[in-house]
Order: C-alpha cells, then sequence, then structure tokens
C-alpha cells in the first residue's frame, strides 16, 4: 500500500516528501521498526517517539508520521497529524484490512468482572459452534492456541494486527477486554463492535483518570461508539448493568439497541432466587424469554451479574435459553478468579485477582457466606499506582475479614514500606492489632496465613489472581500466588492434585 493511500483515513495538516513510497508495515516503537516500514512517533506516558525518529530512519523505515511541527534530517518521506495515537489506530486499521469487519465484535468494559464475562460470552459462542478469539488481561487466545498478553488491551497496531491473524485463522467472533487506558489511549480506535457490555464502574486507575467523571468518559466512549458508521449493516448492542450508578450516564449516550441487566433493579434480564455456595452459585434468569434456572460452576454475587451480562449477549444474538445455559453452566472456572486451591486439606484456600476497593469487598462478601471458621485475608496493594485505593482497601479487608495479613502486592519502584503503610491507614481504623499482622514479603505472608488456618476457615490471597510473577523496581521475578500456597499445602502434608 502506498502511503498517499494508507493517509486517506487521517486528517493530514502538512506533509513532506516522496508520499508514493510503498508501506510495508507499521511500527511505534523504533526497536521494532524495519525496512520499508511507517513509523508513527507517538508521545506516550514515560517516552516521546519523535525523540526516536532518527533511530527508525537508520533502520530503513519508508516515512514517518508526526504530530510535532519538527525538523526532520534528510529526505525521509512524513505526515504530520493532529493526534499520532489516533492516527496510529486508524492507520492500522486500514493498512490490516479492516479485520474487526470480518467478525463479531464484542467490547466488555468496567472496573471489574471483565475477564470473567468475556470467557461466559466466548462460551456462548462456542456453543453456537463458532470459531472464537478472546483479547483480555490473562492471554490472548486464537480458537485453543494461547498467545502473551501484555496489556489488557493491546496498543492499537498490535490489536489490528491480532485482529487480522484471527480473521486469516477463521475466527467467528472475538470477545475484548477494553479498558478505560486503552479507551483514553484510542487503541480501539477503528474497531467496529457489535456488542458493548458494561459490568460496573468503582474507583481504580485515579493514578491515570484526573477523577471518576474522567474514568466514566473513557468508559462511556465505547458505547457512544455504537453510533458511528454501521458498515457490517447489522444491529448494535449495550448491554449495560442497570444496577450501577454509572448506567445512567451510558443510557443517555449509547447508541445501539439497549439491553439492562440486574439484579435489583427491573431490568430486562435479571437474576431471582439467588442462593450462594462455597463451590458454585445458582439462580432464575427472567428476560422476555421466559424463566430458566442457572446453575454455576463460579460462585459470588458478582458473577450473577457476569452471567447476566453474557446471557444478554446469547438472547440478543438469537440464541435459545436452553443453549445458553448449557453454555455457561459449562464454565469450569477462570484462572485467577476466585480459584479454589484444593489439595484435600479440611480449610478453604481461594486466589482471586480482586485489587480494587469494590472487587476486594465482591469476594469477601461472597466467602462470609459460606464460611464457617475464620476468614482470613492475605492482600496488598501495587506501587507506582492510585495510592487513594490503599486506605479503603485495608478498611474493607479488616472490616470483612476475622483476620488480615497485609503484605506487598507488585510494589514496583515504590518503597514496599511506604504502601503497607498506607494501608495501615485504613485497617487501624477498624481494628486492633490482635486482628492484622504486616508481612511484607508475599511468599511469607501466604504461608503464615495457610500455616495458621483451623478446619472450616477460609483463606482468601487477593491482588495477582493469574499473575505469575511479581514486580519488583523494573524486574518481573517468577511469582504465582497458586503454586506458593500449593507448596505450603505440600509442606504440610496435602498431596491431593486439584481435579
Amino acid at each position: 500500500m502506498l502511503l498517499k493511500e494508507l493517509v486517506q483515513v487521517v486528517d493530514v495538516l502538512a506533509a513532506g516528501g516522496n508520499q508514493e513510497v510503498p508501506v510495508h508495515g507499521i511500527a511505534y516503537d523504533s526497536r521494532q521498526a524495519k525496512p520499508g516500514f511507517l513509523f508513527v512517533a507517538v508521545e506516550g506516558l514515560q517516552t516521546d517517539g519523535h525523540n526516536f525518529i532518527e533511530q527508525a530512519v537508520a533502520k530503513g523505515i519508508s516515512a514517518v508520521v508526526i504530530e510535532k511541527d519538527i525538523q526532520l534530517s534528510g529526505n525521509i518521506p512524513w505526515v504530520r497529524v493532529k493526534d499520532s495515537r489516533k492516527a496510529l489506530a486508524l492507520l492500522s486499521t486500514k493498512f490490516y484490512g479492516q479485520p474487526s469487519r470480518q467478525m463479531t465484535l464484542v467490547g466488555v468494559t468496567g472496573t471489574n468482572g471483565k475477564t470473567t464475562t468475556t470467557h461466559l460470552i466466548e462460551a456462548i459462542f462456542r456453543a453456537e459452534g463458532k470459531k472464537t478469539g478472546l483479547i483480555g488481561t490473562n492471554y490472548n487466545r486464537i480458537g485453543d492456541k494461547i498467545l502473551p498478553v501484555k496489556n489488557t488491551t493491546p496498543e492499537s497496531a498490535d490489536l489490528q494486527a491480532l485482529l487480522r491473524q484471527m480473521a486469516d485463522a477463521g475466527v467467528d467472533a472475538v470477545c475484548m477486554e477494553v479498558s478505560s487506558h486503552a479507551l483514553s489511549l484510542s487503541r480501539v480506535a477503528g474497531c467496529e463492535f457489535d456488542i458493548a457490555v458494561f459490568t460496573n464502574l468503582t474507583q481504580d486507575h485515579l493514578d491515570f483518570h484526573k477523577n471518576m467523571e474522567d474514568y466514566l468518559a473513557a468508559k462511556s466512549t465505547l458505547f457512544t461508539g455504537l453510533k458511528d458508521t454501521n458498515i457490517k449493516k447489522r444491529p448494535r448492542f449495550a448491554i449495560i448493568n442497570l444496577d450501577d450508578v454509572a448506567s445512567k450516564v451510558l443510557l443517555e449516550k449509547s447508541g445501539g439497541e439497549v439491553i439492562t441487566y440486574g439484579i435489583k433493579q427491573d431490568a430486562l434480564v435479571r437474576a431471582e432466587d439467588i442462593k450462594v455456595e462455597a463451590r458454585g452459585v445458582s439462580f432464575t434468569v427472567v428476560s422476555k424469554q421466559g424463566r430458566i434456572q442457572l446453575k454455576l460452576n463460579l460462585t459470588g454475587t458478582f458473577n450473577v451479574y457476569n452471567a447476566l451480562a453474557a446471557y444478554a449477549a446469547g438472547m440478543v444474538l438469537g440464541m435459545a435459553p436452553e443453549k445458553i445455559k448449557a453454555a455457561l453452566e459449562g464454565v469450569q472456572g477462570v484462572a485467577g478468579r476466585f480459584e479454589l486451591v484444593d489439595m484435600g486439606q479440611n480449610f478453604a484456600v481461594i486466589v482471586d485477582y480482586a485489587h480494587t476497593p469494590d472487587g476486594l469487598e465482591n469476594i469477601l462478601t461472597t466467602a462470609r457466606e459460606f464460611v464457617t471458621g475464620k476468614l482470613i485475608t492475605v492482600f496488598g496493594c501495587g506501587g507506582d499506582r492510585d495510592r487513594t485505593k490503599r486506605p479503603l482497601m485495608g478498611e474493607i479487608a479488616a472490616r470483612l475479614s476475622d483476620f488480615s495479613v497485609v503484605t506487598s502486592d507488585n510494589p514496583r519502584t515504590e518503597d514496599p514500606e511506604r504502601i503497607l503503610l498506607d494501608i495501615l491507614v485504613g485497617v487501624s481504623r477498624v481494628v486492633d492489632k490482635d486482628r492484622y499482622t504486616v508481612i511484607s514479603d508475599r511468599r511469607e505472608a501466604i504461608k503464615y496465613a495457610i500455616k495458621t488456618a483451623l478446619p472450616g476457615d477460609v483463606i482468601i490471597i487477593a491482588g495477582k489472581g493469574h499473575e505469575n510473577y511479581q514486580i519488583l523496581g523494573t524486574k518481573r521475578y517468577p511469582f504465582d500466588d497458586r503454586e506458593e500456597a500449593r507448596l505450603v499445602l505440600k509442606e504440610l502434608g496435602y498431596q491431593i492434585l486439584e481435579g
């Protein structure tokens, strides 16, 4: 594709050099630049691509896109745009042949529940015999082929390349987690969504967003995008949690047909007769399709919401209730989401990704419904992230647990002790020192909780879930909460393997 053809999808402010040079690829990182590539200089959160143009030129790129009025050496063809980050998305979409137009694309956004909801919707697609793709926090997947993941939602050029790969592999439907960062940074610009799902909005990412209003504004762009040109010429749907206070804004802004779900409000798809147990939750789904009983292998009221969102997706796609039921009941669990570590011990060990105040409260409230002994919580907070949620999480853990073990999560470049002190501000508001302990070393914290557990106790290890690493400084070190728990249980003499 020639440069002049490619840039037709963006508003060009100025241009120079030979605009008829061929483009053989797109790069936004000079380290990935290759001969014949178009290099898009993006100003990032930590570095500025404009500072690396010379390195990209040295690697033989054919042209460069910039947003700053800078002097370029040599005769490299260039194009200046207002927003090079958005241009990267639109240029990549065109370069890779608009792959989202060749499949059903579902985007799920919200603070909590994105991973589980995408897995549930994907199960429904599979029940229909469709080949599926999954893009999210745990991994990217094409059919049964697992691919590595860097961000919850990949950078736009990587995303379009992945969607192209999926389309070429014959994927019919893709379920994608869409983070607020991705929406704010235009990573999904150019994607044509058929269904947008909203799970909930609670405090998170205020190190990135100015406030909760800004956070919600970012989320809402997925739904306003349903008003855009519909090349696929088929219905679009907004599936919204009516019980969440943010739903009022989304209901006003959404394009497409709006389908609401919930438990408390009179939603179009709602749950009744909810029964939460340690290994699952059962309830009745009430919708225009009638009433149908569901018994999930996932537990917690929060998973009732996730399942309702997925059920609504199946419903708008015209699936029979019995087929949706079979698909949802067939999901055995999602890695790191209320995941039982079971080696035959007489107390429960559960690992969960909960790393927000609301997420932590959800899992602890769920555990409270079936614990017969003490509820012990092991948790921390990430470094270089929103500090204001740390005391909130400390207060929630202290209030809902019988005993808390405050430890490190991913401290990154922050002093771990400073993070612990922030958490303890909230803990100390609620309980005395006999109801908590501080063990900075996460491995030792997990070991302490398990070795002090008694029959009937429930241990929640929260914050990292599926992650198999811990970030100390700028480096990742191997660390998996589930494996650490298994090692301690084995040391105690338990040998029964999960499954």
